[in-house]
């Protein structure tokens, strides 16, 4: 008569539960052993009774298999790489079909590989073209509205360097007509102290025409006439 399959449950009899738990353990520990003897397996087993009892079993010691457990638990796998490569394939591929669909999308802004289009896809095409060409103009209206206001204020800077310069020539003019008038007043002052002689306020008289001898001509004067003339009463030219 074989025996009957056993329901895993928790033994309520304190000695059977002992019992039980001495031979599964004892049989845990043998079926560690042989899997790392037969399989050249690693293997660490750790049990704690109800009493709080160890009891351990390690193929290559207990520190050593732990610190194995941390690195892999923590540590990458060596397989990490290939996953990392592949995932950087995968990106690269999306990257490079964004980048088509990119070039697509431009050419189809600069009017050009038309044809594959449908009619919804050309009325989009189009809206865009309507709203690139709103936001161009609304760009181009405050350019120019920057540039007349930089044009105001150059023309307003300019006007107050004008003004600055009227008023410094005004000032230039009044201080050389005061210079004119004391040159006046000193002139009339020395004219007052220092009168003129008689002789010098009477012009001098001088012959109006000039007399040119040329070689030793001998000439005669002309009754009448200051202009010399030669021997045969000819009027010498001058």
């Amino acid at each position: 008569m074989g025996r009957g399959r056993v329901e895993l449950k928790r033994i309520e009899n304190k000695i059977n539960r002992q019992v039980t738990f001495s031979k599964r353990r004892n049989g845990l520990l043998k079926k560690a052993y042989e899997l790392s003897v037969l399989c050249d397996a690693e293997i660490a087993l750790i049990i704690f009774s109800n009493r709080g009892k160890l009891y351990e079993f390690s193929s290559s010691g207990m520190t050593k298999t732990l610190e194995r457990y941390q690195r892999c638990c923590f540590i990458p796998h060596d397989n990490t790489h290939e996953r990392e490569t592949q995932s950087w394939y995968q990106e690269v591929i999306k990257l490079n079909a964004k980048y088509e669909a990119l070039q697509r999308t431009q050419r189809h802004l600069l009017g050009e590989d038309l044809g594959p289009l449908n009619m919804k896809e050309l009325h989009n095409l189009e809206k865009q073209l309507e709203g690139a060409l709103a936001r161009a103009r609304q760009r181009k209206t405050q350019i120019m509205m920057e540039q007349m206001d930089d044009l105001r204020k150059k023309e307003r800077q300019l006007g107050d360097l004008n003004k600055q310069l009227i008023i410094k020539l005004e000032a230039e003019g009044q201080n050389l007509e005061t210079i004119q008038g004391l040159w006046g007043c000193c002139g009339a002052a020395a004219t007052e102290n220092f009168p003129l002689h008689l002789s010098q306020t009477q012009p001098m008289e001088c012959d109006l025409q000039p007399v040119l001898q040329i070689g030793y001509h001998h000439y005669v004067e002309a009754e009448g006439s200051s202009a010399p003339k030669d021997m045969a009463g000819t009027t010498i030219p001058i």
